[in-house]
């Protein structure tokens, strides 16, 4: 999963590690391996298509994002075992706890190496987006369906994009999204623990499913507000990228002209 041929094996290494320790620790079934091993690859492909599209050579950033990335594929690989057999809840908030939490560290180090990408706002995003749909499956068979919406906000998005042009236009950094990011991931995940009383829990995802709810429908309305501007700028199958990590403070690149220059393909939207 690393683009230079020195490393480009770590990623996939550490998630069959991390995968064999749950084996030795909670039984992982066959069905358990497939789904870890099977969204570690498509990640792996989705992946090295945008590590093509920016011309973009891995940093330390990148790499926190990838360790996130692995933990994920594994949170996926239990959540696909709790259908079988009682949910590991303690070996999934072990991996979920420092999954969320290093979701506060690639930022800064892009930030302090100077090393904010559009590869790199992108990569954080669809990790963040990934572990809450996973997050979202197991919760949802306890709290109700609706807690699927969730999930399946940021899909739904990059679906209704290829429809409606001006809504794959650029957005501008809002660090807010990566508080109701966080927000959202926190709820999910205590209550995939199932600490606290019922009713605090489901009025904790409450909350967030409207804070998800309010940060989508903002930008959503942005960009409506900006259709008729943006629809020259947005070619049939654009390029729309927010420059630098979440919360970086880097502009939003405005133009299709700069767009074209910095980068060749992709689109960042975080929660």
């Amino acid at each position: 999963m690393l683009a230079d041929r020195s490393g480009w094996m770590v990623g996939p290494a550490a998630l069959v590690a991390l995968l064999a320790a749950l084996g030795a620790a909670t039984g992982l079934s066959p069905i358990g391996w497939a789904v870890g091993l099977a969204c570690g690859a498509v990640g792996a492909v989705v992946e090295g298509r945008a590590l093509s599209r920016y011309a973009h050579k891995r940093g330390a950033a990148d790499m926190v994002t990838l360790t996130r990335a692995v933990l994920a594929c594994s949170v996926a690989a239990l959540v696909a075992e709790s259908f079988l057999r009682t949910p590991a809840v303690g070996a999934l908030v072990t991996l979920t706890v420092p999954a969320l939490a290093l979701d506060a560290v690639d930022g800064q180090v892009a930030r302090r190496t100077r090393t904010a990408s559009p590869f790199g706002a992108w990569f954080d995003g669809e990790v963040d987006a990934f572990l809450i749909l996973v997050l979202s499956v197991t919760v949802a068979r306890s709290v109700g369906v609706w807690v699927l919406a969730m999930g399946g906000v940021r899909y739904a998005f990059g679906l209704a994009g290829r429809g409606l042009p001006w809504l794959r236009a650029p957005l501008p950094p809002r660090y807010w999204r990566k508080v109701v990011t966080a927000t959202v991931g926190i709820a999910l995940a205590a209550a995939a623990a199932g600490v606290g009383p019922v009713v605090v829990t489901d009025a904790a995802l409450l909350v967030a499913l409207a804070l998800l709810a309010e940060s989508f429908g903002r930008d959503v309305l942005w960009l409506w507000n900006r259709r008729t501007a943006t629809r020259a700028l947005v070619a049939p199958r654009p390029t729309a990228v927010a420059i630098g990590r979440e919360g970086s403070g880097v502009d939003v690149v405005r133009t299709w002209g700069e767009r074209r220059r910095l980068t060749r393909g992709g689109r960042f939207h975080g929660t």
